[in-house]
């Protein structure tokens, strides 16, 4: 058995302009990205993470983004416009793709595809290799706020603003089982290392624990925060995740027994002063990673040691 022996906010970064919503791992894992309501995608170095440096400039803002470990690429989902794949090497766009007025909430890639939720309740999927369009499906007229991929079982669990989460397939995008999941609109969802449960995460302030082993299976809720959760990230070693709140907070949990083990806000260790958006545990070091609307990212050493 572990326990949380340290919090520690290592750095606090500043450059961007406007609310932070988007985080993206990279590789060398000492690499990150953020992005903004301005447009501006930078790129922060860990190990000398002081300034960052921009490697793209869309018109408009950008709720979510993914690295590409395969093609080495970075790639952006601008509001009111699509896809972006972005060559890092020369900081330029090689190809966009228009998927309409519209803002994107959520991108998830497995393999060659991209999976794309955006605020009409539309899911797209993308060849990313060959950045075409494939299929839409839509089954709310309600956003699609977040997705997680569960490689073991082919599927893809979708949030929405209308409650619900729906389980689809991951070829034929069909559903396999869908259920009102919360009493408001669902943010965020979060598959744990081993694929036995889903994590999601409301407006109405409850992370709700799913047995995906049990057809789904409700295994417990928790009324986590004092308002919405926007965000949840696993930790490196699996064993450990953190949820972010519009209440300023963050809290890191244990998953064998979800217990609470530590809050992380303002009043105890110097946190953010407005609503949190976003995290990124990153393997480097185990730092964890804050994106908020105060324009600023901390990071943060979470450390954790055997129990005597």
């Amino acid at each position: 058995m572990q326990i949380l022996t340290k919090i520690e906010k290592k750095h606090h970064l500043v450059g961007h302009k406007d609310c932070i919503y988007a985080l993206a791992k990279t590789d060398p894992t000492q690499y990150l990205f953020s992005a903004d309501g301005n447009g501006m995608v930078a790129r922060w170095n860990l190990e000398n993470p002081e300034i960052g440096e921009l490697v793209a400039k869309v018109p408009n803002s950008v709720y979510a983004m993914q690295y590409d470990e395969e093609e080495k690429q970075l790639i952006i989902a601008q509001n009111f416009e699509g896809i972006h794949w972005i060559n890092l090497q020369e900081k330029k766009e090689e190809k966009s793709l228009y998927l309409g007025n519209k803002n994107f909430f959520a991108l998830q890639k497995h393999h060659q595809f991209l999976y794309v939720g955006d605020s009409e309740g539309t899911l797209s999927l993308i060849d990313s290799a060959e950045k075409k369009l494939l299929k839409t499906v839509q089954y709310s007229t309600k956003s699609l706020r977040a997705l997680a991929l569960n490689p073991k079982k082919k599927e893809i669990a979708a949030a929405y603003s209308d409650h619900h989460i729906r389980l689809l397939d991951c070829d034929t995008l069909q559903i396999k089982k869908e259920w009102k999941a919360h009493e408001n609109s669902v943010f965020c969802l979060q598959y744990t290392k081993d694929g036995q449960y889903l994590l999601s995460g409301s407006r109405d302030a409850h992370l709700n624990i799913w047995n995906a082993e049990k057809d789904y299976f409700l295994e417990k809720s928790i009324v986590a925060h004092l308002f919405a959760i926007n965000h949840i990230a696993i930790s490196p070693s699996g064993k450990y995740f953190a949820t972010a709140s519009m209440d300023k907070s963050i809290k890191i949990w244990r998953i064998d027994s979800w217990q609470l083990l530590k809050v992380i806000d303002r009043a105890r260790h110097a946190g953010h002063g407005t609503s949190i958006n976003q995290l990124l545990w990153t393997d480097y070091q185990g730092y964890l990673i804050s994106a908020s609307d105060d324009r600023t990212l901390s990071v943060w050493e979470i450390a954790f040691a055997k129990a005597e």
